[in-house]
This record gives C-alpha cells, structure tokens and sequence, in this order.
C-alpha cells in the first residue's frame, strides 16, 4: 500500500461484502415463492423481498465503486486522499440511508418506482453522498496535479451518474410518464456510464495485472466512452416500446440496441489484446481470472443475452418475462459484480502480510462456484422465460396456470443459485479471515509489473 489514506478502500469493501450477501438471502427468498406454499406471505411477500433483493443490489455495487475508486485515484494520482474523514462520514451515512430503507420495504415506505424505490428524504441522503463523493475525488486529482484518462473517464462515469439520478426525485402521477423518465437513470446507469466506469477499471487492472502499454491500453478507453455515448443513450428506446410512446422509438430503439454490444465486445478485445500481449506473468492469478472473466462474462450477459430479446419483433413477446430476468442477472453480475471482485481480488494482497498474492483455494473455489452458479441461474431463466412466452403469450394460458407448468425450472433455479450463493459465501470468507493491516510502503509482490514485455511466439 502505497498511502495510508487507501486503507479507507477495505471498509467500503466489506460494507459492499455484507450487502452482497445480504441481497443474496433475499434472492433466495424471492425464488423460493414460487414453488410455495410461503409461511412468510403475511411478513416478507414477494414484492418486499423482489424490492430489497434489487435495491441491495444497486447500493451493494455503487458501494464498490466508491471503494475501489478511492483507491484507484490515489494510487494514480500519486498522492493522498483529500479527505480521509470526509470519506468515512461519507461511509457512514451512506450506510445508515441503506440499513433505513431496507426497514422502510417491510413497512411499504417507498415510491414503487422499480429499482428507485427509496422515498425522498432517502434520495435527498444519496444526492448529498454522491456530492461528498465527487468533491472528495475531485480535490485529491486537483491537489495532485496529475490526471489520466483513466481518472477522467472514471469521473466522467460517476459525475454522469450522480446528474442521471436527479430525474428519480421527481414525482409524476402518470404513470407512463414516471415510467419514461425511470429509464434516464436506470438505462442510463446500467447500459451507459456504468460501463464506463467498468472499463475504467478494467483499464487500470489490465495496465498493473498485464504490463500494457498504458497509452495503448488508454485508446481503447476512448473507443468504449464513444460506443457507450452512441449506443446506449439512443439504446434506451427499447424501454420505451411499450409504454404509450410513439411508434418512431421502436426502431430507433431495435438499431441502437444491436450496437450496444459492440461496447463490450471491444471490452473483451481489449482485455484479450492485453493478455495476449503480456501473458498471464503476474503472480495474482486471481485477479486476473475475475479481470478477464468480467470481460468475457459482460459480453455474454449484457451483450449476446441482450441482444437476444431486444428487437421489438421479439421484445413484444418475451417483456416482462423470466427472459428478461435472464439477461438482468447475467448482465448485472459480469459487468458489475464481477469487476468489483476483480478490484477486491487486486487489493486485497496489499491490505495483509499474510494474504497469498496468487490467490488462496478458497478464492479459486468462490471463482469457479460463482461462474457455475450464475451460468446455471441463466439456464433455468432462459428454459422458463421461453416456455412461459409460448404457454402465456402465444397460447394465451393464465399466468398463474402458466407458472405451475414452469415450476420445475425454479428448482433448477434455486439449486444454481445455492451453488452461486456457497461461491459468494467462500468469496465474503475469503475477504474478512485475514485481519486488515495497513501498513504504508511495505513492499509486496502484487506490486504492479514494470518489466513484463511481450510474449513472442517465433521464439525457438
């Protein structure tokens, strides 16, 4: 560890660690009803454990990005965090607006406004959050005197996310209206400036983990802003299709969300170009697994997955089925749940002596557990989502009819998602057995290569 003030990094991370296996527990209990009978109906229903599953979610990942970004600015801007005690009351009352709207769902204090649940006053906290945020990041790249594309692209990401949340205060008595709006921040974030700041992080990962040329590695970063800002701003007319717009969105929406992909696939490119490049010579084999893995994944889950439904053609059959179930879960995961255990898996080495640089067996197993489980949750959406679009949309079954007919996929459901939740388990265990020490300028093996150069394949 470079600076002290990069110790702050560990406890954004287990407060993120915590959340993550929170939102998993009730995940479980979300799919559970739908085998029933539910002892817990008249407690936690659906809707209350589907609220909190998701909104854990988005703060367990914004949560990691804080994290990772306090760190990351310092060690490239070569220099002490602004604030340090900023950002530890920052981390405080992030958690407390958490801890508060969770109690909230269990008494139905919310807007029922999907993934922007929380009431105002909570909105208000997260605004004023992401303001101490942005200040703190923003004066220690100022303080410094040096900035990379790397920051900038990263900043930009944040900035734009804190600016797109600001429609999610208003409140709109049409529903079409509040539904239109919902997606400049939830389409927005997820399918625009959050990919942003995933190849930000990719961007830094590749350059320490592969020995990339940063200048080359940094190119691409501008590709994947260029892609994002052309696709996925345009991209968020496929949410439109069927709320009452007019008919000229769907196919702005259909051609726009086919180039959506073309983002993560120079993702995947541009990771595989490093690594092909450099070879896999860095002694944190772990980090590399989640760094590439995240790549890979991302262009699955987000790009191939949702490419899959998203022409209106298709999209008017499969809305609001398992399939788009589907694509969230695999989309969310690798684009953001697996970059964030690719920062943690980086770091960690740097927050304890006793911690293998390589990775321990545990951390491999989480790896391989999570990467099996998710795969397999994808599976039993898919299988459910196309037999419910033929028995409910096509057919015209009921729905309640049509879910009998498909239980059997939520046991393959619910047995994927243990296996992804042992995985997530052995990942938070893997976090928390090594007590942290913050020791400054201890030299460590993950310490970034300066020596690694490419691999030549005419030698011998």
């Amino acid at each position: 560890m470079r600076y002290k003030s990069q110790s702050i990094a560990y406890w954004y991370f287990a407060l993120a660690m915590i959340l993550f296996g929170l939102q998993l527990v009730f995940g479980l209990l979300s799919a559970a009803k739908y085998l029933g009978p539910d002892p817990l109906l008249n407690i936690m229903p659906f809707d209350v454990t589907k609220t909190i599953h998701t909104n854990l979610l988005i703060v367990w990942v914004l949560t990691g990005f804080m994290g990772a970004t306090y760190w990351l600015v310092c060690d490239e801007s070569r220099t002490e965090l602004y604030s340090p005690r900023l950002a530890i009351i920052q981390l405080v009352v992030w958690a407390l607006m958490g801890v508060s709207a969770i109690i909230g769902y269990f008494f139905r204090y919310g807007t029922g406004n999907k993934l922007l649940e929380q009431p105002l006053p909570h909105k208000i906290v997260i605004v004023i959050v992401m303001l101490m945020f942005l200040y703190n990041v923003g004066m220690t790249i100022k303080r410094s005197g040096r900035f990379t594309t790397t920051e900038g692209v990263l900043l930009l990401g944040l900035g734009s996310s804190a600016v797109l949340y600001l429609p999610a205060l208003l409140h709109y008595e049409n529903y079409i209206v509040s539904i239109y709006y919902r997606w400049w921040t939830i389409h927005l974030w997820v399918e625009g400036v959050w990919e942003m700041i995933q190849a930000s992080f990719l961007a830094y990962l590749l350059i320490r983990l592969s020995g990339a040329d940063r200048e080359v590695m940094e190119k691409w970063l501008y590709v994947i802003v260029g892609l994002v800002f052309i696709a996925g701003i345009l991209g968020t007319a496929h949410h439109y299709y069927w709320v009452g717009v007019p008919y000229y969105w769907l196919p702005i929406g259909g051609i726009f969300s086919a180039l959506e992909p073309v983002a993560l696939l120079a993702m995947a490119m541009y990771a595989y170009y490093a690594m092909r490049r450099s070879g896999l010579n860095h002694p944190n084999t772990l980090a590399l697994h989640w760094t590439l893995g995240s790549a890979v994944f991302t262009l699955f889950g987000a790009g191939l997955l949702g490419l899959a439904h998203t022409f209106p053609a298709i999209n008017k059959w499969t809305h609001g089925t398992m399939i788009t179930a589907m694509h969230g879960h695999a989309a969310f995961y690798g684009a953001y749940a697996m970059i964030i255990m690719a920062m943690i898996s980086y770091i960690l080495p740097y927050f304890s002596s006793s911690r293998e640089v390589k990775g321990t067996a545990v951390g491999y197993w989480a790896f391989w557990l999570q990467i099996s489980g998710m795969f397999g949750m994808t599976l039993a959406f898919a299988t459910a989502g196309i037999g419910q679009v033929y028995l409910e949309r096509v057919l015209g079954i009921g729905y309640l009819d049509v879910q009998l007919k498909i239980q059997i996929h939520f046991l393959m459901l619910i047995a994927c998602a243990i296996l992804f939740a042992i995985g997530v388990g052995l990942f938070i265990y893997d976090f928390f057995r090594h007590a942290p020490q913050f020791d400054v300028g201890r030299k460590d093996p993950a310490e970034p290569l300066t020596s690694v150069r490419p691999v030549s394949h005419h030698a011998g």
